[in-house]
Parts: structure tokens; C-alpha cells; sequence
């Protein structure tokens, strides 16, 4: 799945509300995707973290199991944003400004993103899904830079080496293409919950 189109208003919504992120995002960074990446996975890490928590806490609540897969899938998720983002601290080296935007950024969507997805889960689901389609897109430009010379080539930290098991002469390029990869598995995990919400109602 590359791209999921929109078939109701809910999934209007939730594209609308991520494109206007984009517009933020390239308007801000432009071509700094080291930088955009800082900010971008602080936020892409909340998602996993809100809805596991909900999730966690509905199967407490209703006292019934089934929840686990689930709960585990979108903790994992959360977790593996984490590790993007201990990575892309290493490699652009953000400022004070920039930590100072993590914090805001984080702090506005961690209570935004909890009330959609408290009250609907389901469009919940799909922008995370969206969020994803542009993170893959956003890191394929990012290769395009690193490929044309435009961007340096740098060596992988080694956070990173450790993390996906890169070759101990990896190179930034390899760190983007594993970063790409799990946002595309985000993607398609995200697109697959919000379509369960349509099958049970």
C-alpha cells in the first residue's frame, strides 16, 4: 500500500489535518531533513503511546482480553519512533530552539491526538496512517538529496548501527532506507486498524 484513498469524510478529515502538518513541516524545514526528522519523529511517537495506553486501559476497564496483540503492536510502534528519534538527534545535532519546538510540538499533540482518538478512534487511526504515507515520502526526498551530493553521505551513528543491525560501515543512506521502511509498515498497520473499525460497524 502506497497511498489510501479517502472514501468518507472521516478520511477527508484526517488527510486535510495532515497536509496541513506537511504544509508546517515544509514551510519550517524546507530542505533540512535532518532537522525535520527531530521534530517530526517526537511527534510520530505519540500516536503508539496514547492508543496503547487506551487500549490498555479499555481492557482494564471492560475487564476482557483480546487486547493484548493490539496494545503491543501500537507500544512497539511508539517505540520504535523513539529509537528515530534518539537517531536523527545524533545525526543533526539539534539547537536549543529546535529542543524548545520538540517539547511544544509534543506537549500540543499528545493532547490533541488523545482526544481523537478517545472520542474516534477510527479517524485517529487513519491520520496516523496518512502521517506515514508522508514520512515515507518525506524520507524518500531525503535519499534523492543524499544520492544527488547534495546532502553528505555521513557515517551511521552508532545507535543506529546497533538498533537495525547495520553493517559497521553504514552510512546515513542505510539509516534513511531502515527509517523509510518502518514508516511504511506504520502505514499499512495504521490503514489496516481504521478499516477494522469499518468491518465492526
Amino acid at each position: 500500500m502506497s497511498h489510501y484513498k479517502p472514501i468518507n469524510f472521516s478520511d477527508r478529515v484526517a488527510l486535510s489535518f495532515t497536509k496541513s502538518m506537511r504544509f508546517f513541516a515544509d514551510t519550517f524545514f524546507q530542505k533540512r531533513y535532518g532537522h525535520r526528522a527531530v521534530v517530526l519523529e517526537t511527534v510520530a511517537g505519540v500516536p503508539g503511546m496514547v492508543s496503547g495506553m487506551w487500549m490498555h486501559l479499555t481492557s482494564l476497564r471492560k475487564m476482557q482480553t483480546g487486547y493484548g496483540p493490539k496494545i503491543r503492536t501500537l507500544l512497539d510502534e511508539a517505540e520504535n519512533e523513539r529509537m528515530h528519534l534518539m537517531t536523527f538527534i545524533e545525526i543533526a545535532k539539534p539547537n536549543a530552539f529546535e529542543r524548545f519546538l520538540v517539547l511544544i510540538a509534543q506537549a500540543i499533540f499528545w493532547n490533541v491526538f488523545f482526544v481523537i482518538y478517545v472520542f474516534f478512534p477510527r479517524t485517529a487511526h487513519r491520520i496516523v496512517g496518512y502521517f506515514e504515507e508522508e514520512a515515507v515520502y518525506s524520507y524518500t526526498e531525503y535519499l534523492r538529496e543524499i544520492d544527488a551530493g547534495r546532502l553528505p553521505n555521513i557515517a551511521a551513528p552508532q545507535i543506529a548501527i546497533d538498533y537495525w543491525n547495520l553493517s559497521t560501515d553504514a552510512t546515513l543512506r542505510d539509516v534513511v532506507i531502515a527509517v523509510r521502511e518502518d514508516e511504511a509498515k506504520h502505514r499499512d498497520v495504521n490503514h489496516q486498524f481504521a478499516a477494522e473499525y469499518d468491518r465492526q460497524y
